[in-house]
């Protein structure tokens, strides 16, 4: 017989399931998974800006979004794995992520990698 999981998935409200074979997110007791997020719109799938600063809003306003589905909030995160199409945006990213933290930040990596036509 099946064993219940300790975790459930997260989604977003009005939102279709993710393409992938993924959760947006899952909770697991007080803890919160959230998947990579990029600048798409959700339901839609419409890039959303095409710029660094525009994607990066769009990627953490997303975060947000997810984070608020599962009862949570940005104060709550405690670890950030960033990927950037251009590891030049650095400072475009990080300037737009100091306004959507506040002190003492997450702990964060930066990495840049091949994003398949997103940014951030």
């Amino acid at each position: 017989m099946d064993q219940p999981r300790a975790w459930h998935p997260v989604g977003l409200p009005d939102a279709p399931p993710p393409r992938g074979a993924y959760s947006r997110a899952v909770r697991a007791g007080n803890l919160v998974f959230v998947s990579g997020q990029v600048p798409r719109d959700p339901r839609t799938g419409q890039l959303l800006g095409d710029d660094i600063e525009s994607q990066t809003r769009a990627v953490l306003t997303l975060l947000a979004d997810v984070l608020a589905a599962a009862g949570a909030r940005m104060d709550d995160v405690v670890a950030i794995t960033a990927y950037l199409q251009n590891i030049g945006d650095w400072e475009a990213f990080n300037r737009i992520y100091a306004e959507a933290f506040r002190p003492p930040y997450p702990s964060r990596t930066t990495v840049g990698a091949d994003l398949h036509g997103v940014l951030v």
